[in-house]
C-alpha cells in the first residue's frame, strides 16, 4: 500500500510539474501568430511590427500566418483547432466578439475554445469617403448626400460581422439612413477598391485607414469613438456630428488555443505587456492612433464577455444580416 501510495504521489507531480517544466523551456521554436484577415488591414498593421518586438525579446521567430476569410472567422477556427502547446496564438479582434451573434453557426466557441491573453490595442473607427466618389467634405453634408441620393452608395467592410460592417448598420438605424453592404474577405482589399473608387466610403479602422487620410486620399468625416482621436484632433465624433448616443471602437488582442499552459499564457502576456510598453511600438501605435493594451488575462476576459453582449444588442437592434 505504502509503495502504491509512493506511486501516486510521484504521478501527481509529474502531471504538476510537466506544464511547469515545458513553460521554463518556452519558446524552442518558432511560434505563429495567426492573423484572420489578409495583408493590408488593421489587423496586420498591429500584428506584425509586435511580432518583430516579441521575436527579438523572446529568441524566437513569431511568424505570421494570414488566413482570411467569413469576417475573421475561419482564422478564428483555424486557431482554436490548433495544437495547445504555446506555438499558435491569434491575433484577433472586436469583430470575433460580434461574429458569436451575426453568424448562426460557427465552427469554434469564442470563450470555451480559446483563451484570453491580452488585448494589443483600441483604436476608433473612422468615417472614410473616396474624394472622386463623394463630395461632401464633412459629415452633416455626407449625411445630406446620402439623403438625397438613396440607394446610390455603397459601403465596403472587412467582412460580415466585422466593426466595419455593424458600425455602418448602428448608423443607418439612428439615422434611418440608407447604403449597400458590401462585404470583402479583409480590409486590406476593402481598402483598395475604396482607393480606386469601386466603392464610396468606409466606416474603417484608423490603424489602417490613417496612411490614406495624410497622403490626401482618403478624406474623414467622423470618428466613431466617444471623444476625438488624438491622431485627428480637428475630426469631429459622430455624437458631436448629430448622431446622438453613438459610440464604438475597434480593438484588437491576442487568443491562444484552450488548454495553452497557464503558465505559457502568463508569459506570453508579460512579453506582450512589455513589448507594448517599449519606444518602438509606442511610436508605432501613436502614429495608427492607438492606444496599448497589456492587461492580465482575466481582465481581458471580462472584456470579450462585455462586448459579446454589447454587439448582440447592435446586431438586434439593427437586425443586420450576412450579405
Amino acid at each position: 500500500m505504502n509503495l502504491i501510495r509512493s506511486l501516486v504521489i510521484a504521478l501527481g507531480l509529474i502531471t504538476t510539474l510537466a506544464p511547469v517544466a515545458q513553460a521554463q523551456n518556452w519558446p524552442n521554436r518558432p511560434i505563429r501568430l495567426i492573423v484572420p484577415f489578409p495583408p493590408g488591414g488593421g489587423t496586420d498593421a498591429f500584428a506584425r511590427p509586435l511580432s518583430k518586438v516579441l521575436s527579438q525579446n523572446l529568441g524566437q521567430q513569431v511568424v505570421i500566418d494570414n488566413r482570411g476569410g467569413a469576417g475573421g472567422t475561419l482564422g478564428a477556427e483555424l486557431a482554436a483547432k490548433s495544437p495547445a502547446d504555446g506555438y499558435t496564438f491569434l491575433v484577433g479582434a472586436v469583430h470575433h466578439t460580434i461574429a458569436v451573434s451575426l453568424y448562426p453557426k460557427l465552427g469554434y466557441d469564442l470563450v470555451k475554445d480559446l483563451t484570453p491573453v491580452t488585448l494589443v490595442s483600441y483604436v476608433p473607427n473612422v468615417v472614410v469617403v473616396n474624394p472622386q466618389q463623394v463630395p461632401a467634405r464633412n459629415f452633416a453634408d455626407f449625411q445630406a448626400y446620402v439623403r438625397a441620393n438613396p440607394g446610390r452608395l455603397n459601403y465596403a467592410s472587412a467582412g460580415n460581422g466585422t466593426t466595419h460592417h455593424l458600425t455602418v448598420e448602428l448608423w443607418k438605424t439612428l439615422t434611418r439612413s440608407f447604403a449597400t453592404h458590401i462585404p470583402y474577405r479583409g480590409a486590406g482589399p476593402a481598402l483598395q477598391d475604396l482607393l480606386a473608387g469601386q466603392v464610396d466610403f468606409m466606416f474603417d479602422g484608423l490603424g489602417s485607414s490613417i496612411a490614406h487620410i495624410r497622403a490626401g486620399k482618403l478624406v474623414p468625416l467622423a470618428v466613431s469613438s466617444s471623444q476625438r482621436s488624438f491622431a485627428l484632433p480637428d475630426v469631429p465624433t459622430l455624437a458631436e456630428a448629430g448622431v446622438a448616443g453613438y459610440e464604438a471602437r475597434t480593438w484588437y488582442a491576442l487568443w491562444a488555443p484552450a488548454g495553452t499552459p497557464r503558465d505559457i499564457v502568463l508569459r506570453m502576456q508579460q512579453e506582450t505587456a512589455r513589448a507594448l510598453a517599449g519606444g518602438e511600438l509606442k511610436a508605432i501605435w501613436q502614429s495608427l492612433g492607438a492606444e496599448p493594451g497589456g492587461q492580465p488575462s482575466d481582465e481581458m476576459a471580462r472584456f470579450v464577455d462585455t462586448e459579446i453582449r454589447k454587439w448582440a444588442k447592435v446586431v438586434k437592434d439593427s437586425g443586420a444580416k450576412l450579405d
